[in-house]
């Protein structure tokens, strides 16, 4: 490797056309100098300056190493400034669900980004329950979930109302065996969906599987069967509720946080405040 120093005097002489100008320029003794240049050629193995020329000029071989070397040094300094800016080295890891992440939750990330500089929002969207075992794990800083009772430690939960749905287009009852369209395994919705049509005996098969809240609202929206879904996830969706099977019990929507104070809690009390009044809306429709 070249060391930067002597690459350093090496431009300066070859700028200079002088040892003594260089040396000014370095401020650095004559003799320093002239060593650093003479360290330079040993580990090239090659003549970089005619001595015997003036003003001094590089030989052929340093002409060559010469715009090397103006790109080596800017390359340096390239990366000092980089390293010596403290902009996104501060990871903070959220995990939230796919319908969480709206306009006003992608408001507070983008205010909380520039209120701090080095912050970088890792964010992740998923199910409940895998982001729930991810957080207890210490994968994330905040998480958002989606339960059927919130745990003690929570910083905030909220009601989520539930209901069932089907495509706006359907006139007729399903007939048994009813088909379903659900989330994959693990998803809170779809084992409440079994355990619901279980209490209503009635007979189920699942008629598509989406890995998304988007993929199963069209799969409703199509007409391919029944689901479980917040109330607040289908507003503007080609779907309409299922009365058959009457009210069903909310689920809640908690935010937990490591963090009680710093950057970290002052976004986590943000979050909060997104989904209060996320709440809030909510309950207004209801009226």
């Amino acid at each position: 490797m070249l060391d930067p120093r002597l690459l350093r005097a090496f431009i300066a002489i070859a700028d200079a056309g002088s040892f003594t100008q260089a040396a000014e320029r370095l401020n650095m003794t004559q003799s320093t100098i002239s060593q650093q240049l003479a360290r330079l050629e040993d580990a090239v193995g090659q003549r970089l300056v005619d001595r015997d020329t003036r003003p001094i000029q590089p030989t052929a071989a340093g002409e060559r190493l010469l715009g090397y070397a103006r790109r080596i040094l800017d390359l340096q300094h390239e990366a000092e400034t980089a390293l010596g800016d403290p902009a996104g080295t501060a990871p903070v890891r959220i995990g939230v669900p796919e319908d969480i992440v709206n306009s006003q939750m992608a408001d507070v990330f983008g205010g909380f980004a520039k209120g701090n500089r080095a912050a970088r929002l890792d964010v992740t969207a998923g199910l409940s329950r895998d982001l729930a075992r991810r957080y207890r794990a210490g994968e994330f800083d905040i998480v958002v979930v989606k339960e059927a009772v919130a745990e003690p430690d929570c910083r905030a939960s909220f009601p989520e109302p539930m209901a069932w749905f089907e495509s706006a287009d359907r006139q007729s009852d399903w007939a048994d065996p009813i088909p379903l369209v659900v989330f994959p395994p693990g998803g809170l919705y779809r084992e409440a969906m079994f355990e619901r049509i279980g209490r209503e005996q009635r007979r189920w098969y699942i008629a598509f599987s989406g890995s998304s809240l988007r993929n199963v609202l069209v799969g409703v929206e199509a007409g391919l069967g029944l689901s479980l879904l917040p109330k607040s996830a289908v507003a503007g969706r080609h779907v309409q509720p299922y009365a058959a099977f009457g009210a069903q019990p909310p689920m809640v929507v908690s935010l937990y946080a490591w963090e009680k104070t710093g950057p970290v809690a002052e976004l986590a009390d943000r979050m909060t405040a997104v989904l209060a009044a996320r709440f809030h809306a909510s309950e207004r429709l209801r009226e």
